[in-house]
């Protein structure tokens, strides 16, 4: 791996004009040691909390709860930081009280706090728009409908990660579950650490072209579409999504979520279905997702040669915001389960930009090329942004060995409109594990509760079908059992 800062860049690219020019532009009061070249002094954590907060009006993520990760652009950016300097009482208690800007694990939702098995990104390019597909000589798919070639580039980003030796992603290795809630840190013993994605994080490429991408995509239409794509991959269990992410690009001249609208004010974000905000079903487990944009199309409001100066900074934001859900996404698969501060921001948040202390974006080169990245939050050096962090191997890579059996309930007959009441038992060999229970090829009217395991509802039709069941622990591991239902006249 080799990282490199170009010297003709904006000045607020070094770190120290980083920390001064985004401190003068909001008023901000930063300590002397600010001004270092060092760029190590630590932003306030109050500050930040209010910048981020839902109470700040200039905040992308403002009455907007499904923008987890939210990406302002450099502008709004600003003008969080002004509005958070001129209202010290907005911040949560919690961060008044609190002197560090660590991010603190959040326990997980349905056992899910952070990606422990390898990456697993596919990139899903919404609506015919996209035009005819094509491929290019390093095998990425090409599309006529890609002005800047945004396509290829996302894919050899992605199939770069995890090659070479990088330690960009060594950054997010720090972050585990297995934890308290509230912990700052993870163990020497810990062996649910997040997964270095050796040999490349891209899984699979699909442009769905059945339809057109709407003009303006909702989060829950944005949330839908990563579960159809689930399907498409064939991701149709818990299991097979536990450790994936889909990043759902919209065609350039739309705008999913108000993205570059007047009120536009973001670059990116991500959640999961069963977010409230987004509530969108998914029979395949949880499906977690990016909304990515056109980025282009925001010029240098998004990164446009945020690096790179000239013609080879064109997509520098495509890869500095793609790299910064991405890396949020691993360390907060189900927001907020993982790792975030008391108001919700997380790994990418406090570095976007060039906002934060310590390392500055640059180029990270890889097998497949080079591109523009930023750094990423490291807890273990007393909170700073880091660029290059030392892999933790300790266990990353899925469960440290759990075994989820599942008790095979027999197979099953019923009479059409029946009610039914059928409990699946499971147990883990580790202690203290939360279990999620899915089923494919359920006789229609019948579902199964992912907490409880319960299979419950009313048979509709005639049928005979082979149901599967998977139960899915916090680590990845898990367990299957399969049977046959009749359901008769």
């Amino acid at each position: 791996m080799r990282v490199s800062v170009p010297a003709r860049r904006w000045a607020i690219r070094s770190a120290t004009a980083a920390t001064v020019v985004l401190a003068a532009a909001a008023g901000l009061p930063y300590a002397a040691t600010a001004v270092a070249a060092t760029g190590t002094a630590r932003p306030s954590a109050s500050l930040a909390a209010r910048m981020f907060s839902t109470a700040d009006p200039y905040s992308p993520a403002y009455h907007h709860p499904w923008r987890q990760g939210v990406i302002p652009t450099i502008g709004q950016l600003a003008r969080m930081r002004r509005w958070a300097a001129s209202h010290p009482g907005a911040a949560p208690a919690a961060a008044r009280r609190s002197s560090s800007t660590l991010l603190a694990f959040g326990g997980g939702i349905n056992g899910i706090g952070v990606t422990t098995g390898p990456e697993k990104v596919y990139l899903v390019f919404y609506g015919s728009q996209w035009g005819t597909q094509s491929t290019n000589a390093q095998g990425d798919v090409t599309l006529s409908g890609d002005p800047s070639n945004i396509a290829p580039y996302l894919q050899q980003l992605l199939k770069g990660i995890g090659t070479g030796g990088e330690t960009w992603s060594g950054v997010m290795t720090q972050y585990c579950q297995g934890v308290a809630t509230g912990a700052t840190s993870c163990p020497a013993s810990n062996t649910y650490h997040v997964a270095y994605p050796t040999g490349g994080a891209l899984a699979g490429v699909w442009v769905d072209e059945s339809t057109a991408s709407p003009s303006n995509a909702t989060a829950a239409q944005l949330g839908a579409e990563a579960v159809t794509a689930a399907g498409h991959f064939g991701n149709t269990t818990a299991a097979s999504n536990r450790d994936a992410q889909y990043v759902v690009i919209s065609p350039t001249g739309t705008h999913p979520d108000g993205f570059n609208t007047p009120n536009g004010n973001f670059c990116a974000w991500h959640d999961w279905n069963g977010d409230s905000s987004v509530g969108v079903t998914s029979p395949y487990g949880d499906i977690a997702f990016t909304n990515l944009p056109y980025i282009p199309n925001m010029g240098t409001s998004c990164g446009q040669n945020f690096v790179n100066s000239g013609s080879a900074g064109l997509l520098d934001g495509v890869s500095i915001v793609e790299g910064h859900e991405y890396a949020e996404t691993i360390t907060d698969q189900n927001p907020a389960g993982g790792w975030t501060t008391s108001s919700g921001y997380e790994t990418g948040d406090l570095c976007a930009w060039n906002s934060g202390p310590g390392a500055v974006a640059a180029n990270l080169t890889l097998t497949t090329g080079t591109f523009a990245m930023q750094p990423t939050w490291a807890n273990d050096g007393g909170g700073t942004c880091e660029f290059s962090h030392p892999i933790v191997t300790n266990g990353s890579g899925g469960g440290g060995g759990d075994v989820v059996t599942v008790t095979n309930p027999g197979n099953q007959t019923t009479v059409k409109g029946t009610a039914v009441r059928l409990q699946i038992q499971a147990t883990d060999s580790a202690t203290g594990q939360t279990l999620h229970y899915a089923a494919s090829g359920l006789p229609s009217g019948l579902s199964i509760n992912s907490a409880t395991g319960l299979i419950s509802g009313t048979p509709t039709r005639k049928q005979s079908v082979t149901v599967k069941i998977t139960v899915t622990d916090g680590t990845g591991a898990s367990g299957t059992a399969s049977f046959t239902w009749k359901i008769l006249r």
